[in-house]
Parts: C-alpha cells; sequence; structure tokens
C-alpha cells in the first residue's frame, strides 16, 4: 500500500511538472551557475589545483572535449537529457602555456566584422555587431576563430538529437571568448544559419573587457532580456583588464569635440592660443597612449603569434583602445566575512580569480 501511494504521488508530480526538466529561462540562476562552476573547474584536468574542494557535476555529464587549438584554446561539451535535453558549451580559459597568455597581450582592437584568413584554405567570417564603431579585442576573436566550427558541428549533432537549450560557458579568457562566441552564434541565427528555434543562454565568468562600447551596445541588444550574465567577483583585477584608452575619436560622430577646433580657432587673440594649448594637452596625450598601445599590442605581438600561427592574416586594426565592460553584471558579495577567508596578499596574484572564491561568494548569495 505504501508503495502504491508512492507511485501516485511521484505521477501527480510528474503530470504537474514538478519532475519534468524545465526549458531554459533568463536570467542568472544560482543552481544554474554553480553547476556550471563544477563541470568548468573540470577543464584543469587531472590538476586539482583547478577544482580542490568543488563538487562534481550534479546534472551534466562530458559528452566531448575539442582538440587544443594552435592559441591553446580547448572547449569542452557537456549533456543531459531527459525530456529537455540541454548543452553546456564551456570554453576553457588562460592555460600556463606561453602562446595563451600571448592570445591575451595581443590586445589591438579588430573591426567586430570582418574575415580572418588562418590558413591558405582556411578562413573565418564573422560579424559581431552591425555598427561599423564595433571592436573587439584581437587574441580573444583569433581564439575564436579556430574554435567556431568544430562548436557549430556539434551544435548541429545535439540539435539534430533533439536539444535546444544551449548554455555558452567560460571563466577568465574562456568568459573573454564566450562574449564573442555568443555574438556568433547569435548573428548565425539571425543569418538563419542556425535554427530559429535554440535557446542560447550565456554565463560569463569573471569575464575581462571584450571590445569597446559599440560592440558592448551590440552584445546587449542581442541578449536582452535576460539571456547573458557576466559575473563577477568585485576583488578581482581580471574584469579590470585590458587597459583602456579613450580619445575624442571613440565617441558617436556627434558629439561636441567634432567642431572644437575650428570654435577654439574663431577665438579672439590670445584667448585662442590659451584655448588651443589647453585643448592639445588633453588631446594629444591619450592619442599618443592609444597609437602606443597599438604598436606594442599589436604589431609587436602578432609578430610572436605568428610564430604559432604562420599563415595568418587579420584586417588593419581599429584605431581605438576604448575597452569596457559589456553585458549586464551580477556583482558577488565580497564582503569582509569573504576578505577575512581570502585576505588581499600581492604574492598571490590570482587569490580571487580562481573558481573557489567565485563558487563560495555564489553560494553565499540568497
Amino acid at each position: 500500500m505504501r508503495r502504491l501511494s508512492l507511485l501516485i504521488v511521484l505521477l501527480v508530480l510528474v503530470g504537474t511538472g514538478y519532475l519534468r526538466a524545465q526549458a531554459l529561462k533568463p536570467g542568472f540562476d544560482k543552481a544554474e551557475y554553480l553547476e556550471l562552476i563544477r563541470l568548468h573547474a573540470r577543464q584543469g584536468g587531472a590538476d586539482s589545483v583547478w577544482w580542490a574542494g568543488l563538487p562534481r557535476p550534479r546534472r551534466f555529464t562530458m559528452a566531448y572535449r575539442s582538440p587544443v587549438s594552435p592559441l591553446d584554446n580547448r572547449w569542452d561539451l557537456w549533456t543531459h537529457g531527459g525530456p529537455q535535453p540541454q548543452a553546456v558549451i564551456s570554453v576553457r580559459g588562460t592555460t600556463a602555456a606561453q602562446v595563451s597568455w600571448l592570445s591575451n597581450l595581443y590586445a589591438a582592437m579588430l573591426p567586430a566584422a570582418g574575415e580572418l584568413q588562418l590558413a591558405k584554405d582556411h578562413k573565418f567570417k564573422y560579424h559581431l555587431a552591425d555598427n561599423p564603431q564595433a571592436a573587439v579585442h584581437a587574441g580573444w576573436l583569433l581564439g575564436l576563430a579556430f574554435m567556431a566550427d568544430g562548436v557549430l558541428q556539434k551544435m548541429d549533432s545535439c540539435y539534430r538529437r533533439g536539444t535546444r537549450d544551449f548554455i555558452v560557458m567560460g571563466h577568465s579568457q574562456g568568459g573573454a571568448i564566450a562574449f564573442l562566441l555568443t555574438s556568433h552564434l547569435r548573428n548565425l541565427q539571425q543569418q538563419g544559419q542556425l535554427p530559429a528555434d535554440i535557446r542560447l543562454k550565456t554565463y560569463c565568468s569573471a569575464g575581462p573587457k571584450p571590445g569597446n562600447l559599440y560592440y558592448a551596445y551590440a552584445y546587449e541588444t542581442a541578449t536582452q532580456g535576460g539571456w547573458a550574465t557576466n559575473v563577477l567577483n568585485p576583488a578581482d583585477w581580471v574584469p579590470e583588464v585590458p587597459l583602456s584608452v579613450q580619445t575624442v575619436d571613440d565617441f558617436n560622430p556627434t558629439n561636441p569635440f567634432v567642431g572644437a577646433k575650428a570654435a577654439i580657432k574663431q577665438q579672439k587673440f590670445p584667448k585662442n592660443l590659451a584655448l588651443r594649448h589647453v585643448y592639445n594637452q588633453l588631446d594629444r596625450p591619450a592619442r599618443r597612449a592609444q597609437r602606443r598601445y597599438q604598436r606594442y599590442l599589436g604589431g609587436f605581438i602578432a609578430r610572436a603569434i605568428a610564430q604559432h600561427v604562420p599563415e595568418y592574416q587579420g584586417p588593419a586594426f581599429y584605431p581605438s583602445s576604448h575597452y569596457v565592460r559589456a553585458g549586464p553584471a551580477l556583482v558577488l558579495p565580497a564582503d569582509a566575512a569573504y576578505y577575512a577567508q581570502y585576505p588581499n596578499d600581492p604574492a598571490k596574484l590570482f587569490r580571487h580569480h580562481l573558481f573557489q572564491p567565485y563558487y563560495y561568494l555564489a553560494e553565499r548569495l540568497p
């Protein structure tokens, strides 16, 4: 009788949807993010430093691990079945390999739409934003370029087996690439090259700044309604990079600086000389810094990148280094209790950046 009663209760629960898997929903979900950290930490493989103290994934199992790209990028596919199957595309972050750090340092900007020549017979066409002023980080775009085709192939296989819900997840450099991958996939969907009924949600964890303001506008427009979150530990320095340099050329075409020089010229002597001096003192240092940024973190690093990708050719650098944060942010509660457990230590640069502090803070969310 007891078993029969339990069976009836289970049938009622299933019938009312309590045990039925739910479709992917917009908005930050604490349980969802914690599961993503659990599975993403396994990118470290046998190196338990990455996942020490973190439980194993509870819902998802790893279905595929990609080959390592020339810039030491890699991604995993995690899946779970049931009536509403889901798949996670988990993009690995920075590794100890020199070329992985070169990818981070290759921080000149490239236009957010264009084409990269990866090899004689391999081109990557991308369109991450419509605005011609939109630009993104060159190294992370190149990292995406080597992985994009493989991601699409696995998404197609999952779709054919009934999966409609996909989550893009990345931490650190993986989060930076997750921004760009999300833009790429959403553009393909908009162009009819991905099925319209695919639901795509993104968690960028500890994500650095992926591009300029006009790219951020495009990303936020494409993911509005709660379909993307950048989870940040305010004690972590990684979301604060790359360094940003803003010049008057980084504004919209209609702005008060357009006619500034002409207006100054019309002033009477010696007022015009004083105003021109002040304007140049403010304008020229930023322009000089931006050119140096592009020279050293563009051309110089590109020569080092070429040793690993000898046939790579990209478009001309976009003349900007105005990096900004992208997407809605979920700021974790790094309070006095957190700093008691994870005190600042100049000798431990990544203390606040690893998976464990992010997991600890996320568990404390209501």
